[in-house]
């Protein structure tokens, strides 16, 4: 049998804590951004809404003002720009205004400086993240880059083994999750971080895929109604390959560019054999459409 070769790819997860100014943030992006291609990235995973504090701490009319317009979005049009200088993928995180509709948003840029499209978060978690997000209507979308054909969703989609097989099922051969989280305003004992990190293990094993997630670190205290609420964000930015393996790993206080290659051709031949997408059984699956378990179409 002929052998095909090589379809090596190189991933890259940034973390760096976020200031609450724009031009600060975006300008350490992209710092980390040329550190990353630097080091050989492909593909570069920026953090969930980098370009301030994460504001969802908060239900304050003045932070939805800093959503804009995906069109002509000045953050994205900058990374355009760098993109096709470096000749890197770079999905590009952005709180969005659509006429009257808020979106939690990334922008996947390729190689060529092109805009691929829009994904919008599809799970908004319980808490004030509600107050400024409408839930995403674009479904799980899986882009054909340079390098690689990529899904990605965002933060609280992580959690969801659903969203995870469907976007293999739609080819993905990666999967890429830019993330804020650490603790818990209203509980601060609990400490999510290692339940966390499984959870997208298990993403990467079930669905034999490389998973890319990258998270901010730092205290970051904002003004809410009831007065001052602060998070420590616990990067842990991870990459991990297909049976869930962490290949690199960020701690919970450093800026990092963490960086892992990959052979997407033999990955792709692992998934095949292994059996676990030829073995499904969709039709028995209906259940995962209703809420209860039992109210099914």
């Amino acid at each position: 049998m002929e052998n095909k070769g090589k379809r090596e790819v190189v991933v890259s997860a940034l973390q760096f804590a976020c200031t609450d100014d724009v031009a600060t943030n975006v300008a350490t992006a992209e710092r980390l951004v040329r550190a990353a291609h630097s080091k050989g990235a492909n593909i570069i995973l920026i953090q969930e809404l980098f370009e301030g504090y994460y504001f969802c701490q908060a239900q304050r009319e003045d932070f939805i003002q800093r959503a804009k317009p995906y069109s002509n979005h000045p953050t994205i049009l900058r990374m355009q720009k760098l993109a096709k200088e470096l000749g890197v993928v770079i999905p590009v995180s952005f709180f969005e205004e659509a006429n009257n509709a808020h979106y939690n948003s990334i922008a996947i840029i390729d190689a060529d400086g092109a805009d691929l499209g829009l994904y919008r978060k599809s799970h908004i978690p319980d808490g004030p993240g509600k107050f400024y997000f409408n839930p995403g209507d674009t479904g799980f979308k899986v882009f054909q880059t340079k390098f690689a054909k990529i899904g990605v969703a965002i933060c609280w989609d992580q959690w969801f083994p659903e969203a995870a097989r469907a976007l293999v099922l739609q080819g993905a051969e990666i999967l890429f999750y830019p993330t804020a989280i650490g603790s818990e305003p209203q509980d601060g004992g609990l400490d999510s971080r290692d339940h966390w990190r499984r959870v997208m293990q298990g993403h990467a094993g079930a669905n034999l895929v490389p998973v890319v997630t990258s998270n901010r670190i730092g205290k970051e205290i904002i003004e809410t109604e009831h007065g001052k609420s602060e998070i420590t964000f616990y990067g842990n930015s991870f990459i991990a390959g297909p049976t869930g393996e962490i290949v690199t790993a960020a701690n919970d206080k450093d800026e990092a560019v963490l960086v892992a290659e990959f052979d997407l051709d033999k990955i792709k031949c692992k998934r095949h054999s292994w059996g676990v997408f030829r073995d499904r059984r969709p039709e028995l699956y209906k259940v995962l459409l209703s809420l209860d378990g039992k109210n099914t179409p």
